[in-house]
């Protein structure tokens, strides 16, 4: 099963794909910045955001659940919104 999770902050794509045996994984901008491998009840992954200036935001990503799995994306340590934008097999 594949759950694909999407957020966009200051003209950045976020998505986080989540698979159930093979793990997770965090694109910014269509590139790969962290993954998980594996099988998890919970799993954190970790990037950064660059803007025109070449200042850096700290992207924070935790995914959990048991019977579902759930996304929260955080900026600079605040929550942002997210959205679950693909679930298949």
């Amino acid at each position: 099963m594949k759950k694909v999770f999407e957020a966009i902050y200051d003209d950045h794509r976020i998505q986080v794909e989540n698979r159930w045996f093979t793990g997770e994984k965090l694109y910014v901008d269509g590139e790969l910045q962290d993954e998980n491998l594996g099988l998890a009840f919970r799993g954190t992954l970790h990037g950064k955001l660059r803007n025109d200036t070449n200042e850096t935001k700290s992207i924070k990503v935790t995914m959990g659940g048991f019977f579902s799995i759930h996304c929260k994306i955080f900026i600079e340590n605040q929550l942002i919104s997210a959205y679950q934008i693909k679930t298949s097999r």
